[in-house]
Order: C-alpha cells, then structure tokens, then sequence
C-alpha cells in the first residue's frame, strides 16, 4: 500500500486557495492513502470567534468535504485531512477521512491545545476505527497525540494505520510517535505544516514540519525536512501491524494487567 502526506504552508483564510494547491499537487502523484495537516483549510492562529465561523463549514456537507471526494474518487485514494467544522452552532477541529467511494467518517478533536479552547468545543465523537479499502484506519489531530489513550483506542480497536493530521509547534512529536506506534504495533502517518503565523499582535507560532511515517516497530520510514514543503509517498504493508507478538513469550495486549492500572 502506498501511504503518504502532503507537508505544506497554508495561506490563513484562503480557503479556496489552499485546497486547489492540494487538488493540484494530488493529482501528480500515486497513491492509495494520503494525510493532509490539521486545519489546512483555513490555517491555525485565529484571533476571533468570527474568524471561526467564516472559515469553518459542514461536514460532510461542506464544499471542502465535497473537493476532497471528487479528488479521492478521481485518482482512487483514500484522504484524510483536517478542517474546522461547523455543526449547529458548535464548532470543531475536525479531520475527514474520505474513501475513493467518498465520504467515510469525521473525527473531532479531543484534545484542544492551548488557545484552541478559545475557539472550539472539545470533540464528542470519540476515537472510532474505520475500514477503507480492506485496511482498518483511525484518525487522531495533532496534540492527541499526547494522550497515549488516544492511540491505544484506536489500536485496541483493530487500527492498523492512524492518520494524524497536525500543526505542531512542540518539538517533540517526531520522537514520540515512534513510541505511539511502537507500543501499539500500528503504522501512523504524520502530516505537519510548515511556516510561521504572526496574526493579532500574539507571539509568532512557528511550525516544525518534519511530517513522517512510522512502522510497528518505531521505523521512521520517512521523515520530512522541517521547513520544505514535500509530498511523499512510501510504501507499507498494513498486515505488518495485526500482529501484536513481540516474542515467543510475550504478546501487547494479551499481557495487559488491566485490573492493576490504577486511575
């Protein structure tokens, strides 16, 4: 299976014009699953609760949504990618996971990082597994990863692949995601931006790139550069990720003493 993400700078605001740079950069390319970063519609440093209204739409209603299933169904991918969504009159940070058949599912974030909670509701979906393709596919945003909770739900679920849409300022992602997928025996698929924004007289976010795709066995088996926009694809084997068998005598979640975690 080749899997794969697309590390680049969104423009905050234009909408339009972020997206058809992914349609454009996309359709050069071949590929069974691609992972765009968080919010890479609208970009990540709003300054006011209008700025998330007008940038945020439905899901799966919404006209990114709908750009992204031509695309998948065009050039039979699955895509994951991340978008503020609007629902009611709540709002989220929120990542799609579209199949070449179209829509699949949404995830919200869970965990919002920092001034985030200014802007939206903590997810309510949960952490939920989806088959596409014949491959089990789970989603996570960004500071989820934080939270080993959050992969351990999905790979208890049955995720061979977690897509991880992100806009990561923290210097320590890279590194603990081979953990994340080490401890859970799952592949996972990074998709940072790159760039800087400085909106609303806050302190500069500077963001580090360095989007990557890791094995079950904490292999990084591609890691971007932290300040060159780069498409990349690699290619796996999903299977590699249903065995949880680290020796003849030990299995990860067989070996699980549930009853002696304390809370």
């Amino acid at each position: 299976m080749r899997v794969g993400f697309f590390q680049f700078a969104p423009l905050f605001g234009e909408v339009q014009a972020n997206v058809e740079h992914v349609v454009q950069r996309l359709s050069t390319i071949e590929a069974d699953l691609m992972v765009l970063p968080e919010l890479f519609t609208s970009g990540y440093q709003f300054v006011s609760k209008k700025e998330t209204r007008d940038l945020s739409e439905e899901i799966p209603g919404g006209p990114t949504t709908a750009r992204l299933v031509e695309l998948a169904r065009d050039r039979r991918m699955i895509i994951a990618a991340g978008l503020p969504e609007r629902s009611g009159r709540q709002f989220y940070n929120s990542s799609v996971l579209i199949g070449p058949k179209g829509f699949v599912a949404a995830y919200r974030k869970i965990h919002l990082f920092h001034e985030e909670k200014l802007w939206f509701s903590p997810g309510d979906i949960g952490f939920r597994v989806h088959r596409v393709g014949g491959v089990r596919i789970g989603m996570m945003v960004c500071f989820d990863w934080f939270f080993p909770e959050s992969a351990r739900s999905l790979a208890l679920q049955g995720a061979e692949i977690i897509c991880h849409p992100s806009n990561l300022v923290l210097p320590y992602c890279p590194d603990a995601m081979v953990i994340r997928c080490l401890e859970n025996r799952v592949f996972s698929v990074t998709a940072n931006r790159i760039g800087a924004e400085r909106r609303g007289g806050k302190p500069p976010l500077i963001y580090i790139g360095q989007s990557e795709v890791v094995s079950p066995k904490g292999v990084v088996l591609y890691r971007a550069k932290p300040d060159e926009e780069d498409l990349a694809v690699v290619e796996v084997n999903p299977k590699d990720a249903c065995s949880k068998q680290i020796n003849a005598y030990n299995d990860l979640f067989r070996d699980r003493k549930i009853k002696l975690y304390k809370r």
